[in-house]
């Protein structure tokens, strides 16, 4: 395993997350689609479908597509993101760096799938609200709070779902499939739950590289890349993540 290796995962796995998930969001949010208006939960599980996607096309990797998910995995302890691949500064930049450069692959190929309904006349905020997220009631501390509770939520499960097998040896568990479909389930539990108050970025890289996007895109009428809010969904799952790693540290024992 190489760190060349590594970012071509993630940035692979990414490119898939974005696309599928900024795809349902266009398909929901756009005119003339066949989704137009079908709502939250169907955003929800097409979120969740997208990560787990994403993760089964990253498996090289481990599949974070997040870089919440991959200072938590370093903050907990471990020695080893991948056999061969040791946990330093070099590492988690290069998990990071694929999964911004995925990201916005993923948004472009989303833009480039639905580029004749964004040529047509829809609110500004649609737009923008296929690559990125907003809050429905802007307050930036506790829209901050409500990003790191749903990012600690999804790195806590996600570590002590590392840890479920034979309970004896602690094998993993092997389920494959299984193990990416519980990844998509718990994003769609937390959408569900958790993302009414900021449409739920929960991963600094989901937002900021299709944001990145949103803003250098040829998009008739698209208004602001909303700038102002963009360091919330940076910030807060960054931790969230960190803090969900450190718990469980001491919650999750090995």
């Amino acid at each position: 395993m190489t760190l060349g290796t590594i970012f071509l995962s993630e940035m692979v796995g990414s490119a898939v997350l974005i696309l599928l998930g900024a795809g349902v969001v266009a398909n929901n949010l756009l005119p003339k689609n066949k989704g137009n208006g079908t709502g939250w939960l169907m955003v929800n599980f097409g979120w969740g479908l997208a990560v787990m996607f994403g993760v089964l096309a990253a498996y090289k990797s481990g599949g974070h597509l997040n870089p919440a998910v991959t200072l938590g995995v370093a903050a907990s302890g471990v020695k080893e993101f991948v056999p061969g691949i040791a946990v330093n500064f070099v590492s988690i930049a290069t998990y990071i760096g694929g999964q911004f450069v995925g990201a916005f692959i993923g948004a472009v190929l989303a833009w480039l799938a639905y580029k004749k309904s964004f040529d047509l006349d829809a609110p500004a905020g649609y737009k923008l609200g296929v690559f990125s997220t907003g809050p429905e009631i802007r307050s930036y501390p506790w829209n901050l709070v409500t990003e790191a509770i749903g990012t600690f939520i999804l790195v806590f499960i996600v570590l002590a779902a590392g840890h479920w097998g034979d309970s004896a040896t602690h094998t993993p568990a092997g389920l494959g499939w299984l193990g990416a479909l519980g990844v998509g389930l718990l994003v769609v539990s937390i959408g569900a739950s958790l993302g009414g108050p900021t449409g739920y970025a929960i991963n600094p890289t989901r937002d900021l590289g299709p944001r990145i996007a949103h803003a250098i895109l040829p998009i008739p009428n698209k208004g602001s890349s909303d700038w102002a809010y963009a360091w919330v969904p940076i910030v807060g799952p960054i931790v969230g993540g960190v803090a969900a790693g450190l718990a469980a540290g001491v919650l999750l024992p090995a």
